[in-house]
């Protein structure tokens, strides 16, 4: 009798302990795929967005080559090529900025940081919010690469390797580079790492001077504070 119910336990426990294991191999099944998710998607748009700075620089360069040489004057001749179409087009590009969209937001820049193997879409101020918090880093305040500003970038910590979850495995001279929506890549280099609360926010109105800085905000792994980042350009 004893042994019966003993094995009824067993059994019993058997199957929980089934049950917890496959729940929790469910919950890393679909957290690696929300992580490869991301990651390809973020990768479509980063691309789409360098692309469109590509296509001008081609341009220029095939306009380059496309010049011929006068053998008598040495002089440089381009060949029915409309260059004011194409300055135009430089311009265009500089002023109005990115056209590329990610997941219906507009796309301002990209963020590329070696150390941490992670490079993804910047969304613009005007659209930061929990939804956008979940497809890509938003710049919160300051702009992009602007001599002077300290452009603040915010990106959620979901502890999986995507977005800022490896900020804290930075350190001094780590460099982070910065894409704009004129196509200038700008380098930043890490030079202080820190925690705070989540009510601090002195570190965005700092005054940098005339310099171009960007700070990275997530939170930490328990939740509880901000890891914070300062970078200066290189």
């Amino acid at each position: 009798m004893f042994n019966s119910k003993y094995s009824k336990v067993l059994t019993i426990v058997l199957i929980v302990v089934i049950i917890a294991i496959v729940i929790l191999l469910g919950f890393l099944g679909y957290d690696i795929y929300k992580k490869y998710s991301i990651d390809g998607e973020s990768k479509d748009a980063v691309s789409r967005f360098e692309d469109q700075f590509n296509s001008i620089t081609n341009t220029i360069d095939n306009t380059t080559d496309n010049n011929t040489i006068n053998s008598d004057s040495n002089e440089t001749i381009v060949p029915n090529l409309n260059l004011n179409e194409i300055n135009n087009n430089v311009s265009s590009s500089s002023s109005s900025g990115s056209t590329v969209k990610y997941k219906g937001y507009d796309v301002i820049g990209t963020i590329e940081i070696p150390a941490t193997n992670i490079k993804y879409p910047i969304i613009k101020q005007e659209d930061v919010s929990m939804n956008s918090l979940n497809v890509a880093i938003c710049n919160l305040y300051g702009e992009l690469n602007k001599p002077g500003s300290n452009a603040v970038l915010v990106g959620h910590n979901f502890r999986n390797g995507t977005f800022f979850s490896n900020n804290k495995k930075l350190v001094k001279g780590d460099k982070i580079y910065i894409t704009d929506n004129t196509g200038k890549k700008v380098t930043y280099v890490v030079y202080k790492k820190y925690e705070t609360g989540s009510g601090d926010f002195d570190y965005a109105s700092r005054d940098v001077g005339n310099k171009r800085e960007i700070s990275l905000s997530t939170c930490t792994n328990d939740s509880k504070k901000r890891l914070i980042i300062w970078a200066a350009e290189e």
